[in-house]
């Protein structure tokens, strides 16, 4: 097989110092997603106040942030990628993001409660148009942190960068918290207008980064041209090649996703109404507890990120899995500022589990790495439809007992962290993959390559040759 020119060493991804900037730039894309979803689940709650809608009417945000964006943009996102590049997907991202947060102001200068439901409805074209550029961006970004660098590391590269995420989503509200719901600002929707201001001038910058950046890429003509090569999981161990909708770890992946994400959107758009209802907090400082919420998961993040470097991913999902459960039950049952402190403890165990699922939904995917990609991204369209149901039980009986909605979706993700967990052979700690010191031939990308690896002894003879798993990134 003929050799692809490259300048990275130990099997072709980045490593080292080459690993800084690009993870840099990754990083600062999970940022600006994670103070958008922030701000998302404050305006619930100011909607609701300001325009006078009610909890199952405002979830309508969350439809078109999930539904809309990712569960019917994601595709052309994914197709984007696989034609143009993750520099192309990247821009493109950043632009109907920055557009979408730019036409929040006209909006909410326009909105007044005696037309709550234009006014709301032109907020939600907004956030349509914000999460079309959130889900080209989570497509890229959460593919690229996968396969830049060593595979064997995936799991604990996308949950550093994943971390950050959780950082910027526990400032948004913090912000919110401040500028929506003080004084004469939260019956009106002046704030909102400079907020989002922000978010787009944010978003501008980052794209003027990313188009300066030369990035190392991964070439559609070396995709086509893995058909032709065997791929290899971390263990060295072949991997037929197979049709995308054969791909069974990754469509029970997709589910878990979906419900996982419709889980975690619920839990955190209605713990505001959850502290306000069923402890005696106001709505500003039931923000503030959200904030709080959001520095828990950011730490889980970090903590995960720290385990996955030790134990082997899959029971990690199944240990947050279990406990999130709990932790879930006690919240439908419990009463008073108790059960409020273990609904914000109930986020540091979901945190780890979308880069998670997202890792082993990807894994093994060879050459349709990219559209798996995509697939599990648009699992995240899951919270678009579990907080309508949450909405409408909340309505119907109280917040609390709607909390039963994300029990099931968890209940969900314990299923498949299992059934990857013993696909794993049920092994407790992360297996050591050695990289290769010396390889011949290569195409690849997104999985592992089968390739040679010849091993001289002291005479300079051949004395044994090895088929390793490698993967290769074009500069």
């Amino acid at each position: 097989m003929p050799a692809i020119s490259t300048t990275t060493i130990n099997g072709g991804y980045l490593t080292g110092r080459k690993l800084v900037y690009p993870i840099f730039l990754i990083t600062s894309l999970f940022f600006l997603w994670g103070f958008s979803y922030g701000l998302l689940d404050v305006l619930n709650k100011h909607f609701q106040t300001v325009l006078g809608i009610t909890k199952l009417q405002s979830t309508g945000l969350q439809v078109m942030y999930f539904g809309g964006g990712y569960l019917c943009y994601s595709p052309i996102a994914a197709e984007v990628l696989k034609r143009k590049g993750y520099k192309i997907t990247v821009l493109m991202g950043l632009s109907l993001y920055s557009l979408g947060a730019i036409l929040f102001w006209p909006t909410a200068h326009f909105s007044s409660a005696a037309k709550a439901s234009a006014s709301f409805g032109g907020f939600c074209v907004c956030t349509l148009v914000i999460a079309c550029g959130l889900a080209t961006l989570e497509t890229a970004a959460n593919s690229y942190a996968v396969v830049i660098g060593a595979p064997e590391s995936a799991s604990a590269r996308l949950q550093f960068c994943q971390s950050w995420n959780g950082v910027a989503s526990f400032v948004g509200p913090l912000i919110a918290s401040h500028t929506f719901f003080t004084g004469e600002n939260q019956y009106n929707l002046t704030n909102v207008q400079y907020v989002y201001l922000g978010v787009s001038c944010a978003g501008v910058a980052v794209a003027v980064l990313f188009a300066l950046s030369k990035l190392p890429e991964v070439s559609e003509s070396d995709l086509k041209g893995a058909a032709d090569v065997e791929f290899a999981d971390e263990n060295g161990r072949v991997i037929p090649s197979k049709p995308l909708y054969k791909e069974y770890n990754m469509i029970f992946g997709f589910i878990a996703q979906f419900c996982y994400v419709g889980a975690q959107v619920t839990v955190a758009s209605f713990l505001i109404n959850y502290a306000t209802e069923n402890a005696t907090y106001t709505a500003a400082q039931a923000a503030n507890l959200l904030s709080y919420a959001l520095i828990t998961f950011t730490v889980a993040r970090f903590v995960a990120t720290a385990l996955a470097m030790i134990f082997e991913p899959s029971f990690i999902l199944s240990i947050f899995a279990v406990l999130a459960i709990a932790f879930n039950a006690y919240v439908i049952a419990g009463h008073g500022k108790a059960a409020v402190g273990v609904l914000i403890a109930l986020f540091f165990f979901e945190a780890p589990m979308y880069p998670t699922i997202f890792t082993l939904g990807t894994s093994n995917l060879g050459k349709n790495s990219r559209r798996g990609a995509g697939i599990l991204v648009m699992g995240v369209s899951g919270g678009a439809v579990f907080p309508p149901i949450q909405g409408a039980i909340a309505d119907a009986a109280n917040t609390r007992i709607s909390y039963i909605v994300p029990l099931v979706g968890f209940v969900v993700v314990l299923a498949f962290a299992i059934y990857s967990w013993m696909q794993s052979g049920m092994r407790i700690m992360r297996p050591k993959v050695e990289s290769a010191a010396t390889v011949y031939g290569g195409t690849v990308v997104g999985g592992a390559v089968i390739e040679e690896k010849l091993s001289f002894d002291k005479d300079g003879a051949v004395e044994r040759t090895e088929e390793v798993a490698v993967s290769a990134i074009r500069h």
